[in-house]
């Protein structure tokens, strides 16, 4: 029996949501909680499986009570909030802070609940299992590495981002996003370094994650050298318009250069690209490089963008390529991964304690597909070492 506790100002949304959860065989409503301060104390009283949680709440909001909860008594959370289509930037925010997974009402209002009930009870049911600590792995106050050359490999020629200062507040360029399907337009949100960022040096690497991912990007990316002398490719299953407030939040605090990428886009040294939601995102040679390609092709085992449709594409650079598999539901990667590895790839899993789910990496390193088991905290550098061989 999974107990939820539901936390909203809204008495009809916590009626709906009540009721929704009880008529389920698998789930037990013990509390509901109309602030961010009521929330905490029935946390701390009740201590439920599941919290569902509202984001725009009096006495104190919801982005204020997760900062406490997940602090003093962590559990999964899953956003649900009329403001997470039209608000992307509080949706990463809260995903950053701990929650696991984030439901957005369809088109904002409260009639619109029984179009997601279960989007929401998949979710909730996928929380249970999430493995949620205390320790936030806090990446934005953490000292970025240094890529440092073999020897006789000359210096890395490209602009060491020093003019940015890891911070872990939320800072924008402009406006938020709406939940439309982005349109391939040059992005002004990435700071520009002080000389022009070269092609893709031989390396590639290849990063998949889903549930628990937003987080764990934060804690590997932020901790990447801004002179890394490749690029770097992210596939994060997430929906169309929330993509983009994931870049932005992830290039305001890290060293390395963070980007929602494009279509055609060459790959460049120094420079982090992550997959529009709702987009697959391929990579293929180029003049010179390597390029991204962008398509909405039917969705690959339920997922649009899918790591293996990533994985598959990149699997042709053979040894010159680093796939990363971090925390995620189900097994999206493990196909591709295998092509990866039989083309001589280097594979680098998350392990299990660290994980807030381990699904994706479990089902690479059950196949045996893992050149290295690694802690969160370690991939950054397995990452950087696996870039100089």
């Amino acid at each position: 029996m999974i107990r939820v506790l539901i936390a909203d100002d809204s008495a009809f949304m916590r009626k709906v949501l009540s009721d929704l959860f009880n008529g389920q065989s698998d789930f037990q409503v013990v509390g509901t909680a109309v602030n961010g301060k009521d929330t905490i104390d029935k946390v701390k009283k009740l201590k439920p499986d599941v919290l569902t949680l509202d984001v725009n709440m009096p006495v104190m909001d919801g982005l204020e009570a997760l900062a406490v909860i997940m602090e003093d008594c962590p559990l999964p959370v899953i956003m649900v909030s009329s403001m997470t289509q039209r608000g992307t930037d509080a949706t990463i925010r809260a995903l950053a802070l701990g929650a696991v997974d984030f439901v957005s009402k369809a088109g904002g209002p409260i009639s619109k609940i029984d179009t997601i009930e279960q989007e929401i009870l998949e979710k909730c049911r996928e929380a249970a299992l999430a493995h949620v600590e205390s320790d936030r792995h806090n990446a934005a106050d953490s000292k970025p590495l240094i890529y440092k050359p073999k020897p006789n490999e000359p210096d890395s020629p490209f602009v060491k981002r020093t003019e940015i200062k890891p911070r872990t507040g939320f800072i924008f360029g402009q406006k938020p996003t709406t939940s439309k399907i982005p349109t391939f337009t040059p992005t002004t949100t990435s700071i520009k370094p002080t000389a022009p960022l070269a092609p893709t040096g031989k390396k590639l690497v290849v990063i998949g994650t889903s549930t628990g991912g937003p987080q764990a990007l934060q804690t590997v990316i932020t901790r990447l050298p801004g002179n890394l002398p490749c690029g770097v490719v992210v596939v994060q299953h997430m929906p169309a318009g929330f993509t983009k407030s994931l870049a932005d939040r992830l290039n305001s605090i890290s060293e390395i250069a963070v980007k929602e990428a494009e279509n055609d886009e060459i790959i460049k040294n120094g420079q982090v690209y992550i997959a529009p939601g709702n987009f697959h995102l391929r990579v293929a040679p180029t003049t010179g490089g390597r390029k991204i390609l962008l398509s909405q092709e039917p969705p690959v085992g339920n997922h649009r963008p899918a790591v293996n449709v990533m994985y598959d594409s990149a699997a042709q650079f053979g040894k010159d390529l680093v796939a990363v598999i971090m925390t995620g539901m189900g097994s999206d990667g493990c196909e591709g991964m295998k092509k990866i590895k039989a083309c001589g790839g280097y594979s680098i899993a998350q392990d299990e304690p660290s994980c807030v789910v381990y699904g994706m990496p479990k089902s690479v390193v059950d196949a045996g597909l893992a050149d290295e088991i690694q802690p969160l905290t370690k991939i950054a550098e397995a990452i950087v070492e696996a870039v100089r061989r």
